[in-house]
This record gives C-alpha cells, sequence and structure tokens, in this order.
C-alpha cells in the first residue's frame, strides 16, 4: 500500500461524480484531496493518469450512467488508472469489477481515502475495497477550492435508518451518522473566507442530524450567527423530521435561513405511503404544511413523488395527483420507481406495466410545470434579493429567497456575487426574467471577500 506522497508520477487526474448533491460535494472532496496529493486536475473527458467515477446507484438508470462513465474514461485513457467509488461500488462491487479496464473498486465508507490503495501501476486483477460502513460520526477534513461559485454545498450527514421499501440508500451509504461539529464549522469558515455566501445543507436524512449533544435546531442556529454568511439553504429534508423551531428563522428577513422547504412526499396517498413504509399519513402533512404557510410568509415548498410504485392502482395515482394539485407545492421533481434488489419493494407483487409507469410520469410531470409556472407567474412584478452568479453568455443568473431561478442583462459588469434587487418580469417555464433595480455596494463587497 502506498501513500499519496508515493504517487506523484501521475501528474493528472479528474473526478466525474454523479447523482445527487451529495455525490457533487464529495466530487469537490476528492478534487480537493487530488490536489493536496500534487495531482494537475483536468475535466473529465479528457486526457488523464488517473480517473475516479463517483458512482450513483438510485435506480437502474443510475446504474448505467455510472457504467457509462466508466467506459467512457476507460475508452479515452486505457492505460491510465481508472477507481469507481461511491454508491454503485458498495451495493455492486463484483459488477464494477467486471467492466474491462476498472482497476480499483471502493465503497463508501473508504471513498475520500482511495488514494491510500493505488499502487502507481495498474494491478493485474481489479482491486475491491468494500468495508463495512461505520455509524461513528464523521469528520472530513475538507480543504475546498480557491475559487468557489457563490453557493456550496455543506455536507453535514449521511445515511439513514428510514428503511422505505424502495430505497437502497441505507444498503449504499450505511445508517445514519452525522458530521463531527468541529470539522463542520471548520469547513464553513474556509469556505465563508473564500467568498462563499450561501451554504446549501446536503446529506441523506438532513434533519436527524445529532451530534453528541448538538442537533439540528442548533446546527442551524449556529450556522446562522457566522459572520459573513448571507443565506442558509436547507436541501431537501424528510417530512417528520423538520422541527418547527425553523418557522421563526424562515420568517424573519433578517435571518439567513430561507423561506423553503423541499420536502420529499414520494406519494399523496394514504395507501401507497404505507406500503412505501414511510413515517407519515396525509392528514399529518397536509396540517403540517396550513401550521408551516401560517407561520412564513411567502414560503415555497417543493416536493419529490415517485410514480408506478408495486401495486400502486389508477385511483391511488389519481389520489396523488388530486392531492399535489391542491396542496400549496410549487412544483414537484417526478421519478418512476425503478426495481432495487435488496429492497422490500423487488419482492412485491403486483408491478405497474412500464408503458403504465411512462404514462403517470408523463401527467405528474405535466401538472408540476403547470404548478411551477404558475408559482413563478405569481411572483411577477414583485422586489426580490438575488445572489448573483458569474454571467454567462450575456446574463448573470441566480435565485431568489424563495428558490426561483432568475436570469437578468450582464450590465454593468463586474456584479457577480453580489446581492441585487431585482424586479421580476417574465414568467417561462425554467426561469423567470428579470431587471436589475439595485445592488450593494462595492465596499460591502469588497469587505466579504
Amino acid at each position: 500500500m502506498n501513500t499519496p506522497n508515493q504517487t506523484l508520477r501521475l501528474k493528472s487526474a479528474s473526478v466525474k461524480a454523479l447523482g445527487c448533491r451529495l455525490n457533487q460535494y464529495e466530487g469537490l472532496a476528492l478534487e480537493s484531496k487530488l490536489k493536496n496529493a500534487g495531482y494537475a486536475i483536468v475535466p473529465f473527458g479528457e486526457e488523464a493518469d488517473l480517473g475516479v467515477i463517483n458512482s450513483c446507484t438510485v435506480t437502474k438508470e443510475a446504474d448505467a450512467k455510472s457504467r457509462n462513465a466508466i467506459r467512457r474514461f476507460i475508452r479515452k485513457n486505457p492505460e491510465s488508472l481508472t477507481v469507481v467509488v461511491g454508491c454503485y461500488s458498495q451495493v455492486a462491487a463484483n459488477r464494477v469489477a467486471m467492466i474491462e479496464g476498472v482497476d480499483y473498486v471502493i465503497g463508501n465508507h473508504d471513498k475520500l481515502n482511495f488514494l491510500d490503495y493505488l499502487d502507481d501501476q495498474k494491478p493485474d486483477a481489479p482491486v475491491i475495497v468494500r468495508e463495512r460502513i461505520s455509524r461513528e460520526d464523521f469528520s472530513i477534513g475538507f480543504v475546498g477550492e480557491p475559487n468557489f461559485e457563490q453557493r456550496a454545498n455543506l455536507k453535514i450527514q449521511d445515511g439513514c435508518d428510514f428503511m422505505c421499501s424502495f430505497c437502497i440508500i441505507p444498503s449504499a451509504r450505511g445508517r445514519a451518522r452525522s458530521r463531527e461539529w468541529d470539522d463542520l464549522f471548520r469547513e464553513a469558515g474556509q469556505m465563508l473566507d473564500k467568498g462563499v455566501r450561501e451554504f446549501v445543507l446536503t446529506g441523506v436524512n438532513l434533519g436527524t442530524y445529532h451530534s453528541e449533544d448538538k442537533d439540528f435546531p442548533r446546527l442551524i442556529r449556529e450556522l446562522g450567527e457566522l459572520s459573513g454568511l448571507d443565506r442558509l439553504r436547507i436541501s431537501s429534508i424528510e417530512p417528520t423530521t423538520i422541527p418547527e423551531e425553523l418557522f421563526e428563522w424562515m420568517a424573519d428577513p433578517n435571518h439567513p435561513l430561507m423561506p423553503y422547504f423541499h420536502v420529499p412526499m414520494q406519494a399523496c396517498c394514504d395507501r401507497i405511503l404505507s406500503r412505501m413504509r414511510r413515517r407519515y399519513g396525509m392528514d399529518e402533512m397536509i396540517s403540517f404544511f396550513d401550521r408551516a404557510f401560517d407561520r412564513i410568509p411567502n414560503l415555497c415548498l417543493g416536493t419529490d413523488l415517485m410514480v408506478g410504485f408495486p401495486g400502486e392502482s389508477e385511483s391511488d395515482f389519481e389520489e396523488t395527483c388530486e392531492n399535489f394539485l391542491n396542496l400549496p407545492f410549487a412544483y414537484s421533481h417526478v421519478f418512476t420507481f425503478s426495481n432495487r434488489k435488496g429492497t422490500r419493494a423487488a419482492n412485491m407483487d403486483d408491478h405497474v406495466p412500464v408503458e403504465e409507469k411512462r404514462h403517470r410520469s408523463a401527467h405528474l410531470r405535466r401538472l408540476s410545470a403547470s404548478k411551477r409556472m404558475n408559482f413563478f407567474e405569481s411572483q411577477i412584478g414583485t422586489e426580490q434579493r438575488v445572489l448573483l452568479e458569474n454571467p454567462k453568455d450575456g446574463f448573470y443568473g441566480g435565485y431568489t429567497d424563495h428558490y426561483v431561478r432568475v436570469v437578468v442583462p450582464q450590465s454593468p459588469k463586474g456584479l457577480q456575487n453580489r446581492m441585487a434587487s431585482v424586479r421580476l418580469m417574465k414568467a417561462n417555464p425554467e426561469f423567470v426574467e428579470g431587471e436589475i433595480l439595485s445592488c450593494e455596494s462595492l465596499d460591502r463587497f469588497t469587505s466579504q471577500t
């Protein structure tokens, strides 16, 4: 086994992260560790001495995308080292190792320490490293990129104990565990020092964060007190884990916590929720949403919905559609059930035919597009804060507090990473066009960076 210093003759490396926001965060962490070990990072798809694919396995389509990325790197770099890490490596290590040209298959437990297992020569046969995933709190020690974007993912948690009948994630990422408090805040401070102004909290089951005596509400409170942080946004959070302490902070325009929830319902039908082994019913969630909207002005609420779960009848699907339309969701991400070996759902009867799943998925996506457009149009004429991103093709992009994507002309130049007051002018299916009314002063911007 070699240490990172013994692999320095490998001059270049590229990383491909597939799938979720958490995988994207970990892709940056992998790049950081490679840089610290002396590698130059090149874009995936170019020639490189080392390729690292951070794989995904949440659906069969994700498996296929992972295999395609692996083969793409090997075709371009047949003599280079190919390392496959992550969720697909964890649950299907032997299948990954059978892909011609793969050198190392490393599961999630050792993903961020993969350099410890590499030799500087291609092995005669694929090396598989797949340890049992620890349930202990973890640290990352991630020293981020020197030039962060304005918004940055911040990993606080991993794994899940909920064991929903459709989900492979507890097998792929292990049981719930939290990031060590000091390690988390150390990275948060590094990000702020490098110009990050918005954190997006990421993990598998965020609301279960609990490190020693510190829980999720305390984490939100103390992150919100960090100097230089303008925005704090929660990514997807399980419905039964949302503490109502957050409502007061979301309602406070001076608090960095944004008035936005993405709550993955998966279904809006009690019978299917029960078959999915979800931990709530519709009456409970309707009551919760009523309380949230009563206490948080202009809350934006999104969700995930799955179609074609085994046993989902036409009437079940219609009930989900009706409840989705009646509840105050601004949009839904729509997923088609994917049969995952090792889950309870894989052994269920009454699987929905493929063509019917496609029909239901298309229908629910149309409903979601309509609700998203209605939400966008409800914002037209209002003035919103937008954190301007690096310009592209003559336009700044950015998001409002309520997570509405906004584009404005790049005039004047040099406003990236500043907070602007923007009037929303015209709704499009995926974004809203706007005009800049004012922008924070250059002095304040300079002091932040």
